[in-house]
């Protein structure tokens, strides 16, 4: 049930039902008080309401408005430092023992998964499913490995890994300012290697959060799932279409967009060993395993899945509208473009594109505003003969099927097709 909040004879009370908080109400700057209020927990909920002012014990700023933030003038300081200099009654100089080191030694280094993927090239399975099964497995190399979700377990499959391991699992239910926030703490001094999942749109909501955890020097991973329009009848508000952009931006971070199941669990591995920010990007719709169970995947790297000599053209893509491209190949069946799926930090992209961009047409589809299209025209600007055209969501989408909406909004196959054909036509008109 809820709580209801209400002042009666200067006491807050917190109304549950039939029973209330145990509420103690002490001046927030004796120590002494406060000590005392900590010991009296009772076998209920208990609220310490601690009053303060402003610059306690400052003369001329106690209580003061529009001293936030700002230095004394250097006589005022003075003054201060005197006044409380004469408040010390005890002149001995103090030696504090050093804290006590009683926590365990751990190792989160180079953490390895305990086994290979093991999938079949051509079977189907959703990323976000397989960065379940990823997880859970990364959890029996190593027991300092940890997961957290808002209530969407069942949606990120990260119930998988609480399956497995329900010692180590955090549920943070709607709340994902908070999960972000308990996943920096968990991660802090390198004691754990902290998961959280959630859809990608709803890491949005907890931007703050990332972005002081990024500050913070954090090293914490994230995993959005129902990426982009393609998870259909869920409709607009649980489409992650502004996550990219997002994490872009971020200091420190690294984005995965794994395209299949193989591709995903490398992701896992990857980020569990890798400094900072990690976002790891997955899809609700089931699509073919493309990669080996060895193919290896690093930081920075793109991968070619489809060429020929004579292609004239580039595809760029990653995850769901990777497989629309693929499909677009077969139906040109000219031989006249090279499709491959990024796995890229937003600082590595430069060299992996530059390493088999060697055409001078180069069509990419993405979010127009701060997707992967953006990261290759940063990686291309200024060379000669380069020419960049994006097919991607332009507008608030809308529910439906998952074909209808990548139709809709012109990311399918049949968009890529006519997109290369036009690319192709320009190309030849200006020779």
């Amino acid at each position: 049930s809820r709580c209801y909040v209400w002042k009666k004879s200067n006491q807050w009370l917190l109304d549950r039902g039939k029973r209330c908080w145990h509420a103690i109400i002490v001046d927030g700057h004796s120590v002494e008080e406060l000590c005392k209020a900590f010991g009296q927990a009772k076998h209920q909920p208990t609220a310490i309401i601690a009053k303060t002012f402003k610059g306690k014990g400052i003369s001329g700023v106690e209580d003061k408005e529009s001293w936030h933030g700002k230095p004394l003038p250097k006589n005022m300081a003075e003054q201060v430092i005197q006044e409380i200099d004469e408040k010390i009654q005890n002149k001995k100089k103090l030696s504090p023992a050093l804290p006590e080191e009683d926590a365990p030694v751990v190792n989160i280094r180079n953490i390895k998964m305990p086994s290979p993927p093991s999938y079949k090239v051509g079977e189907k399975w959703a990323t976000r499913k397989a960065y379940g099964v990823a997880l859970a497995k990364l959890g029996h190399a190593n027991d300092r490995v940890i997961a957290l979700d808002g209530d969407t377990k069942n949606s990120t499959f990260s119930e998988l890994f609480k399956k497995d391991h329900p010692g180590r699992y955090i549920e943070c239910y709607i709340a994902e300012q908070n999960m972000v926030s308990v996943a920096v703490g968990c991660a802090t001094r390198d004691r754990t290697v902290a998961f959280a999942s959630t859809f990608a749109t709803f890491f949005t909501r907890a931007f703050d959060q990332i972005r002081m955890a990024a500050i913070s020097e954090s090293n914490i991973n994230l995993c959005g799932s129902h990426c982009g329009v393609s998870i259909g009848e869920d409709g607009p508000s649980q489409m992650g279409l502004e996550d990219l952009c997002m994490f872009r931006a971020v200091p420190t971070a690294t984005v995965f967009y794994p395209s299949d199941a193989v591709a995903t669990e490398k992701a896992v591995e990857i980020a569990a060993n890798t400094k900072g920010i990690c976002f790891i990007r997955t899809s609700r719709p089931e699509n073919p395993v493309i990669y080996n169970n060895n193919e290896d995947f690093h930081i920075g790297q793109a991968k070619v899945i489809l060429k020929s000599k004579d292609d004239q053209v580039t595809v760029i893509g990653a995850g769901v509208t990777l497989h629309e491209a693929l499909a677009a190949a077969e139906q040109l069946r000219k031989g006249d473009q090279i499709f491959f799926f990024i796995f890229y930090h937003r600082k590595g992209i430069t060299k992996s594109v530059f390493c088999v961009l060697k055409h001078k047409i180069h069509v990419v589809w993405s979010l127009f505003i701060g997707g992967i299209g953006e990261a290759v025209c940063a990686a291309v600007v200024g060379e000669p003969g380069v020419t960049v055209s994006r097919l991607a969501v332009s507008h608030v989408p809308r529910s439906g099927k998952s074909a209808e909406l990548l139709k809709m909004f012109g990311i399918d196959k049949d968009a890529i097709v006519q997109a290369v054909k036009v690319a192709v036509s320009k190309s030849r008109n200006a020779e």
